[in-house]
């Protein structure tokens, strides 16, 4: 993957099929119900795609650590991504990788986001938007995990730029990307 390295990001249902079928090698899900997850789940697994949830994307999804072991065990998630910081200990304790997602909409947002991914340590941290070259470098340096640039970005420049500045992917929901 790290040839082109995008994790598709899945927002709409209607992206599931087109998900399913390219190239990338995990999915960030932020599309469909708990009524409709075991499909969606059964579909990428075949594929094989690795199927990160975002917990407060998918309808009917509890925001606790049983909600996560249930994920675990009955859909055979891979791995989470959420902005809250129990959740990413929910995925420790259930043994599942965790993306935590954090806006970079100020420089105290920034810092705050620094001081979180310290404490809580995620496997990877997915910075919005994924348009800051600068703050991209500083985060990364400053945090120490593995960074995803996501976010307003639509083209391929500003896929190489965030890469460039020290992105390890870029997290993209335009199709067209992940061929």
């Amino acid at each position: 993957m790290k040839e082109w390295p995008v994790i598709a990001s899945v927002t709409r249902e209607k992206q599931i099929p087109s998900a399913a079928d390219s190239k990338v090698e995990r999915v960030i899900l932020m599309a469909g119900t708990i009524m409709t997850l075991d499909a969606i789940m059964k579909r990428m697994h075949k594929k094989g795609k690795k199927v990160y949830l975002h917990t407060e994307m998918v309808g009917g999804i509890g925001k606790d650590a049983s909600a996560v072991e249930y994920l675990v065990e009955m859909f055979g998630i891979n791995g989470i991504v959420s902005t809250k910081s129990s959740m990413i200990t929910a995925a420790k304790q259930a043994g599942i990788p965790s993306i935590q997602r954090v806006f970079a909409i100020d420089s105290a947002a920034v810092d705050t986001a620094i001081r979180m991914v310290r404490q809580c340590r995620p496997d990877e941290v997915e910075m919005m938007p994924g348009l800051m070259p600068r703050v991209i470098r500083t985060f990364k340096e400053q945090a120490g995990v593995p960074l995803i640039a996501g976010g307003l970005i639509r083209n391929r420049d500003e896929v190489q730029a965030a890469l460039a500045a020290g992105a390890d992917f870029v997290s993209i929901g335009d199709e067209s990307f992940w061929q």
